[in-house]
């Protein structure tokens, strides 16, 4: 009967790590100072994506993000999955280039099909550090899963600029003299040692349309808040899938714990102890 219990604990702790159950609050951020904690829809062994979040969260993306971030591991196609219209997508591929290779040799551009990943900004990365200070910036499709904190800490980061002012006031470098950003440079509080390279992304109110019919007001925070969650889905589109199977894995052994005790039940019943 031990080893039954012992089989069965262990599959309920690998299901709730594999379903995912842990909120990435419980990692740190920043250099101490503690995340953002939001209440995603997409947590706990039961949490899904919103679907218009997500979509609004592209729009946030193909809007303000693209322009230096790309999401190499993310296809057209995948797109087709959080609802955007076919129709859109057609529209929105013939207008981004892909580079290819004609049969002369010759270096030329296609229009974007359903099989490619999301153009990225830049040819490569030695164009994209170039076009920015000298440092490319990151891709953005496993950014949530790579960075500490995860989605509460893109958002908190996102949300987190301060002006120098308030910079030189709350913050000290390590040599104990007040923070000050220089030319190109921001403070963020949520950044490790708090001076960053990106300047605040989102900036003002409306900054993105939403027009969608019951669609949120398009705050900073919401901003945010809504490319985050997409972020979320790109670095896991996988991820609802993943916690069904994972309730299914959760129910069968369940059933299994209970045939193991009936057949345990029968086989010792008459055996003294």
């Amino acid at each position: 009967m031990m080893r039954v219990r012992s089989i069965f604990l262990a599959g309920v702790v690998a299901v709730a790590g594999f379903a995912g159950t842990l909120p990435s609050s419980v990692m740190a951020a920043g250099d101490g100072v503690k995340a953002k904690s939001v209440d995603w829809s997409f947590y706990g062994p039961f949490g899904t994506f919103d679907r218009a979040q997500i979509k609004r969260g592209w729009k946030v993306y193909a809007k303000v993000c693209a322009s230096c971030h790309g999401l190499k591991h993310v296809y057209y196609r995948h797109l087709l999955t959080i609802g955007i219209e076919p129709k859109a997508m057609k529209e929105m591929m013939t207008s981004r280039k892909m580079p290819m290779i004609d049969d002369a040799g010759d270096a030329v551009t296609r229009a974007a099909k359903l099989g490619d990943p999301i153009t990225a900004p830049f040819a490569n990365d030695v164009a994209a550090a170039k076009a920015n200070n000298g440092k490319a910036p990151p891709d953005l499709s496993l950014i949530v899963k790579a960075r500490g904190g995860g989605a509460n800490y893109i958002y908190s980061l996102l949300t987190g600029y301060v002006t120098a002012a308030a910079c030189e006031k709350e913050y000290k470098g390590s040599d104990g003299k007040p923070l000050k950003p220089e030319s190109g440079q921001s403070c963020n509080t949520y950044f490790p040692g708090h001076i960053i390279a990106m300047a605040p992304p989102l900036a003002s109110e409306g900054q993105v349309d939403y027009d969608e019919k019951g669609a949120p007001k398009a705050t900073v925070s919401q901003m945010a808040m809504d490319v985050t969650a997409f972020l979320a889905w790109a670095a896991e589109p996988e991820l609802e899938d993943r916690k069904r199977m994972g309730l299914r894995v959760m129910l069968f052994l369940l059933i299994l714990t209970g045939l193991f005790f009936v057949i345990y039940r029968q086989v010792w019943r008459r055996v003294k102890h």
